[in-house]
């Protein structure tokens, strides 16, 4: 299908909304335009910062955990809000009424799994590492009570 006729389909379904599933659909447009900014810039920055601290001043060493910490630190934000722009497309594409739970539990993960790289085991002491690994196993058990059901929907679809 083409472009145009992409456009068409869409013009002609956005017609058949609500006034408040227009409003909707504007905001989720604006939410996923303002979040791809943020994440082009958050790979430009990360290039930069790669390019200029490590590479170029002569610094890099992988094995460095504190190196370690800032690169995928920085690259786990990027994934989140790429993960969080995918779950407003999937509503924008009017695939889900509205952002679906498994894809909030993903981002929760995703964010706690951010913590935990970047996490300074020096300065943290045992309830802060607890409190993560009790968030982390919580998460983990609700993403995968979801997940069973999402399956089961599917089967019985």
């Amino acid at each position: 299908m083409s472009i145009r006729e992409e456009l068409k389909v869409a013009k002609a379904e956005f017609r058949l909304l609500t006034f408040y599933q227009r409003f909707e659909h504007a905001v989720i447009l604006i939410l996923t335009a303002l979040i791809a900014f943020v994440v082009v810039a958050a790979v430009w920055n990360l290039i930069l910062k790669i390019l200029s601290d490590f590479i170029f001043s002569g610094n890099f060493d992988p094995l460095d955990y504190s190196v370690f910490q800032a690169v995928f630190g920085m690259i786990f934000t990027v994934i989140i809000a790429l993960e969080f722009k995918k779950s407003l497309l999937v509503v924008a594409e009017r695939k889900d009424s509205v952002v679906q739970i498994q894809t909030v539990v993903v981002i929760a993960l995703l964010a706690i799994c951010r913590k935990v790289i970047i996490l300074d085991l020096t300065e943290a002491d045992a309830w802060h590492i607890l409190s993560l690994a009790a968030a982390i196993l919580a998460l983990g058990a609700v993403y995968w009570l979801i997940r069973d059901r999402y399956r089961a929907d599917k089967v019985s679809d």
